[in-house]
């Protein structure tokens, strides 16, 4: 039986984030009470939250604290049914020069929400993970038992992550389940991965974009289809100590990526190599394509915006919401985000 009733509370870490605010809006929707993780600033922002839809807006709380600090982490977690683990540091170009600060938020965080979640007796611990832990795919497409791979720092801390959380569902049985997210993309998403850069630059009218790799290819999920995911882990009585690929088992490359962007935004590019944009030879990820079997037999979930013509429609919708002006104006599309 599953121990989550629609009025459960449930905590979200890094809900002012990309995934994060999405998963916020959803599980609002579906009639739970939300208590969303934000972390502490002067300027008392709430990130993407500040942005959220009208008929969420003032319908969760906001509990702003720092991931780091497991004073804070427990007070967060007071009263709680499950934790939506969500609250990282992603961007792989600031892990190679900032390694330090990742381990303290990607490790040192996720400690911090297992420690809690045991000592409160939390029913469900829902912990992201990344495609980025396997690396250059070995075999494709990559199901769960590929090998890891840390070729990046960020990729490297969240391997640890992962570790960390499997040992606490096999050392106290605490009700772990290890999402694990393919490329997602859309509305809210950093300048500083791949789409948004490509969107945002023509938006602004470019015609010449740069791009670093154009080669690698990648499994791009639409955040609506990793919010679903994340739902159906956390409301499933499968899956406990298990890790789950999230992704769409579509394979494309960077390239025909920004080409078939162009395409729905009516215009033709021509792509330009910017060397900055470059990652270390033995750190760029090459191949990423997705295995979801296990996803669809544990959790009953699939993509919704699957195959090449899924993934165009995906990528009309995020088009659409950056061509807005006031979403537009967010982002700096004439520097390189790291």
């Amino acid at each position: 039986m599953n121990p989550l009733t629609k009025n459960s509370t449930i905590l979200i870490t890094g809900a002012d984030g990309f995934i994060g605010s999405h998963l916020t809006e959803a599980l609002v929707r579906q009639g739970h009470k939300v208590r969303a993780f934000v972390l502490y600033n002067s300027f008392n922002s709430w990130g993407w939250l500040d942005q959220c839809a009208p008929d969420v807006k003032g319908q969760f709380e906001v509990f702003a604290g720092d991931i780091r600090d497991p004073h804070g982490v427990r007070e967060a977690l007071r009263g709680c049914d499950a934790v939506m683990h969500l609250a990282a540091l992603i961007a792989i170009p600031y892990s190679y020069h900032s390694p330090d600060t990742y381990v303290d938020t990607n490790i040192k965080g996720t400690l911090n929400v297992l420690q809690a979640a045991r000592e409160l007796g939390i029913k469900r611990v829902v912990h992201t993970s990344t495609s980025e832990v396997y690396g250059t795919a070995r075999f494709v497409p990559i199901t769960e038992d590929h090998p890891l791979q840390g070729q990046s720092p960020y990729s490297a801390t969240k391997i640890a992550a992962d570790q960390l959380a499997y040992s606490f569902y096999a050392s106290f049985g605490l009700p772990v389940v290890i999402v694990r997210p393919f490329n997602t993309y859309g509305p809210r998403q950093s300048a500083r991965a791949v789409i948004p850069t490509i969107i945002t630059q023509i938006a602004n009218g470019q015609r010449q974009i740069k791009l670093g790799a154009v080669s690698p290819t990648r499994d791009f999920n639409y955040v609506q289809d990793t919010v679903a995911g994340f739902i159906a882990a956390m409301n499933s009585v499968r899956g406990l100590g298990e890790v789950v690929n999230l992704g769409s088992n579509f394979e494309i490359s960077i390239g025909e990526t920004a080409q078939l962007i162009a395409e729905v935004m009516n215009t033709d590019i021509e792509i330009i190599t910017d060397q900055a944009r470059f990652r270390p030879d033995k750190s760029e990820v090459e191949r990423l394509w997705a295995d979801n079997t296990k996803s669809k037999h544990l959790f009953g979930w699939q993509p919704s915006y699957g195959g090449r013509e899924g993934f165009k429609r995906g990528l009309t919708e995020t088009a659409e919401w950056f061509a807005k002006g006031a979403n537009l104006s967010s982002y700096k599309s004439e520097i390189y985000n790291v």
